[in-house]
């Protein structure tokens, strides 16, 4: 990585094929590894990237940050500070063997992350660094590495990142069709009757004036469906499989409040005082994650383990029943 206060050259980049498809601001942010979203979009809104020229030199002129690029376009990238002010840091070596020890699964089109709990998946809002910014440090090779999907701060359990842009492009078309299996525990509050049931109310997410969103349930929102499955039954809490049918952000903890069974742990959406078993965060994991491979196209299926200190408070509420 750039030494702090170094300024890189201009430089041009040929667009290939893996990288046909892109927004500029997110093609910007892979070459320049460690500068801040923010001054991105800047750079792009002062003009600084001028020229996408295509191959018969066409497209010439300012760009927005959501133009999308062909193959054979040429980016003019102009000199920055790769560490300046308000800019990411090299992460310590030791975070980044951290962040190796925790991958599942690696082949060359992706690979598959067992998230702890209190990790961003990527940086921002007072967040330097997040998952996919410590996978790009520990993966210098990797040219290309995005997220698939996402998870809350305080879920742990599987996060499948993209090495290549058709993985991703492929990846994402599974999603939207609902071709991808995840598989989510979860500790419930209260009492459960009866066995599986399935919530399908819509949800509309609403932004705040501190940046933060927050979720609600409302005729005017996005379908969505999540099923939960008993696993087993204590005198005020319910541990459950949860199956998401649609990926609404925090879909299982509003449509789990929304059936009087919030989440255990969430201050978001549940009452104060909600953790059960000696539990200090929220009690929601993604255990399992199955699609068909994006190169094979051969169905994989990817399992995180329960973490400790979840598996803690299941065992101390067995010891309470």
């Amino acid at each position: 990585m750039t030494t702090s206060g170094q300024k890189t050259a201009a430089r041009l980049v040929t667009v290939d094929a893996e990288s046909a498809g892109r927004r500029l601001d997110n093609f910007l942010l892979t070459e320049l590894k460690g500068l801040p979203r923010t001054r991105v979009y800047r750079m792009i809104r002062k003009g600084e990237v001028r020229s996408i020229i295509g191959p018969n030199g066409a497209g010439k002129g300012r760009c927005k940050p959501t133009s999308r690029l062909a193959e054979g376009d040429v980016v003019r990238i102009p000199p920055v500070r790769l560490e300046q002010k308000g800019a990411i840091s090299s992460p310590a070596d030791d975070k980044l063997a951290w962040i190796i020890e925790r991958i599942l699964y690696e082949d060359d089109a992706l690979l598959v992350l067992d998230k702890p709990s209190g990790l961003a998946v990527h940086g921002g809002s007072g967040i330097s660094l997040g998952a996919i910014e410590l996978l790009r440090a520990a993966r210098p090779d990797c040219r290309y590495l995005e997220l698939v999907h996402r998870l809350d701060r305080d879920t742990s359990g599987c996060l499948v990142i993209a090495k290549k842009r058709s993985a991703l492009r492929a990846l994402h078309e599974q999603l939207r069709e609902g071709r991808t299996e995840k598989i989510y525990s979860t500790l419930l509050i209260g009492k459960w009757s009866g066995n599986e049931r399935e919530v399908t109310l819509p949800l509309v997410v609403e932004h705040r004036k501190n940046g933060e969103r927050h979720v609600r349930t409302g005729d005017d929102g996005k379908p969505a469906c999540t099923r939960f499955y008993p696993v087993e039954k204590f005198p005020a809490a319910t541990l459950c499989d949860v199956e998401l049918l649609t990926g609404r952000t925090h879909q299982i903890r509003v449509h789990a409040a929304a059936i009087r069974h919030p989440v255990a742990g969430d201050s978001r959406y549940g009452e104060e005082g909600q953790m059960p078993g000696g539990l200090r965060r929220l009690f929601l994991h993604a255990a399992r994650i199955g699609f068909a491979h994006p190169v094979s196209d051969e169905y994989v299926e990817f399992s995180a383990e329960l973490p400790n200190d979840l598996t803690a408070v299941v065992v101390q509420l067995r010891e309470d029943t």
